[in-house]
């Protein structure tokens, strides 16, 4: 017995010595992966927070596209071959986690979603936000924008360049939402200097500069803008007025694309990380659409309105009480409602993140083709707030009762508390830090937006009913993101059954309409990581009963960065099981 149970624990040693081995060498291999995601895009570098970077803008040419493509597959290759067996818990985590992303990217490339590149929202007219993550404290922080701005031109034909081979490969963006773009190149090449974006981070400079070097400063900004900048910009101008647009693409969906039904589903399943088909995801819309309706129309009862839903929407798109008549006050109550809400937090959780987060307004220069509101996370190493981006433009279409659940979703305890919280976690490598499944990032956000009501929030039905038309913009959102890009479906009708189902203001409806014609797939992920999150909390608490602790449950939910659906459910039955 004594010496069949040395030969016992002498194996069970060796297994866990090669337990360490492998994990020692796939942590190798994904240190050595997000060593070189950095080196290759500054960009990047820059959001996580290293500035010294911000003389760079990325190489996105064709050629740096295709040799992307051959790091990666060199990288899946050589985790392919580490023997998952021989891992620990956490490493087959991190080798699942790591694998799916970069099939994921090279599935996409090889669909050819890196051509169609630039939307009403973003891409090469817009590259000027780069400023935002950038410090603009001392003379270097300056002298690196100055650099970026000389480079510019380079960019651009790279950007040219890719968005050339896009119409030699029909995959091309849709003519509704490229007809947005020649608006927005115009501010930059149809301004003048002091209202140039490029230029903006010159006009109000830092107060630790001498007034030597800021007027040094300026004037060389002056010059790169007027002598490298907007010549760029005028010629990517001529180009995409006169060539790409033209190409662009008639039908709104991605499925009139060659391959574009095998393109749609890959976006469907990637940013769900489910098996979904789009007709089950189309089903399911249609099913929370008449649910949200239901509950809708009980409000609508509960006010004493006299008509349909659609009347009682349209009185509340019309309605002057539902709105501000100024940008400032408008602003000024997004930033009181955010300030509410933070004391109320520690119902709900028992860990908050330590990173801050503030509320800024949406650039002028996008905020006529962009969304309500929109998310910024802070930089990996804290030297940078996360920022709630509130759109200002036209108060008149932006209803006072959606603003509740706009802020629960785009800060706390929405994208902030769980972005900033992953930011934070210990013992897991930096790409789970920083990435992760848009199904778990934006199903949190909508599912953050119900615990709005435990917070305390929606006291009044028209804010109740705030947090019903925003739950029924995502269930419609399956609806008529199935329904253009594998339907076919017209623009128009997508419109109008948006139109028909929810409260949204028409000029907010068409931004989201278009949104969704420019990002296939991506709108998708919050009503279906919703769903499953309700469906974990559900199953949480009828198993635990009187043991069941929000707190506790939010925690770990929240405990192992943005993961899979089906990997999150795995994490939240065994945490049920062993409570």
């Amino acid at each position: 017995m004594i010496r069949q149970g040395f030969f016992l624990l002498l194996a069970n040693v060796c297994v866990v010595m090669s337990s360490f081995a492998s994990d020692d060498a796939l942590n190798a291999l994904i240190d050595e992966h997000w060593q070189w995601v950095v080196a290759t895009s500054p960009e990047y570098a820059v959001f996580m927070g290293d500035t010294q970077r911000a003389s760079e803008w990325d190489d996105v040419s064709l050629e740096a596209q295709t040799r992307k493509d051959k790091v990666l597959a060199e990288f899946e290759q050589r985790l392919l071959v580490i023997d998952t067996a021989l891992l620990s818990a956490q490493a087959k985590l991190n080798k699942e986690l790591l694998l799916l992303q970069i099939q994921n990217q090279r599935r996409g490339y090889e669909l050819g979603f890196y051509l169609m590149g630039i939307t009403m929202r973003g891409g090469p007219q817009s590259l000027y936000t780069a400023a935002e993550t950038l410090p603009f404290r001392t003379k270097d922080d300056y002298e690196r924008w100055l650099m970026r701005l000389e480079a510019l031109p380079i960019r651009l034909e790279q950007e040219q360049a890719v968005l050339e081979e896009g119409i030699r490969e029909n995959r091309v963006q849709a003519k509704v939402i490229m007809e947005r773009i020649p608006a927005q190149l115009a501010k930059i090449t149809q301004v003048q200097l002091e209202d140039n974006p490029f230029y903006e981070p010159f006009g109000k400079m830092s107060d630790s500069l001498s007034h030597a070097d800021s007027q040094m400063l300026a004037e060389r900004a002056e010059r790169l803008v007027r002598e490298a900048v907007v010549p760029a910009y005028q010629k990517f101008e001529a180009f995409f007025n006169q060539r790409y647009l033209p190409a662009a693409r008639s039908d709104v969906g991605v499925g009139s694309l060659p391959e574009g039904k095998a393109l749609y589903e890959f976006a469907a399943q990637r940013f769900t990380t489910t098996d979904l088909s789009p007709q089950q995801i189309h089903d399911i819309g249609l099913a929370e659409v008449a649910r949200i309706r239901a509950a809708m129309e009980a409000v609508i009862k509960e006010v004493g309105f006299d008509g349909d839903l659609q009347a009682f929407n349209e009185f509340l798109r019309t309605d002057p009480q539902f709105y501000y008549d100024n940008a400032d006050d408008l602003y000024d109550q997004y930033r009181v409602i955010s300030k509410r809400i933070d004391p109320e937090l520690v119902k709900l959780f028992g860990r908050l993140p330590r990173i801050p987060y503030g509320v800024r307004p949406i650039p002028d220069q996008i905020a006529p083709d962009t969304t309500t509101a929109y998310y910024m996370p802070p930089a990996a190493d804290g030297s940078r707030a996360g920022y709630y981006y509130v759109n200002l433009y036209r108060p008149e279409v932006r209803p006072k009762f959606e603003m509740e659940v706009l802020s629960v979703h785009e800060a706390m305890p929405g994208h902030h508390l769980q972005i900033a919280l992953a930011r934070e976690l210990e013992g897991i490598p930096m790409f789970r830090k920083i990435g992760g499944a848009t199904a778990f990032v934006e199903g949190w956000g909508l599912y953050s937006e119900r615990l709005g009501y435990e917070l305390g929030l929606y006291q009044d039905p028209y804010s109740r009913y705030g947090q019903l038309v925003y739950d029924m913009w995502r269930a419609v959102r399956l609806v008529v993101d199935t329904g253009m890009h594998y339907m076919g479906w017209s623009r128009q009708e997508a419109i109008e059954y948006f139109m028909q189902n929810a409260a949204k203001t028409e000029a907010d409806i068409i931004n989201e309409i278009d949104r969704y014609i420019g990002w296939p797939g991506q709108a998708l992920a919050y009503k279906i990581g919703q769903l499953k999150i309700l469906e974990l909390r559900g199953k949480a608490e009828a198993q635990l009963g009187d043991q069941f602790d929000i707190r506790a449950f939010h925690d770990h939910l929240l405990g192992a960065g943005a993961l899979p659906l089906n990997l999150l459910e795995q994490r939240m039955d065994a945490w049920v099981a062993e409570y």
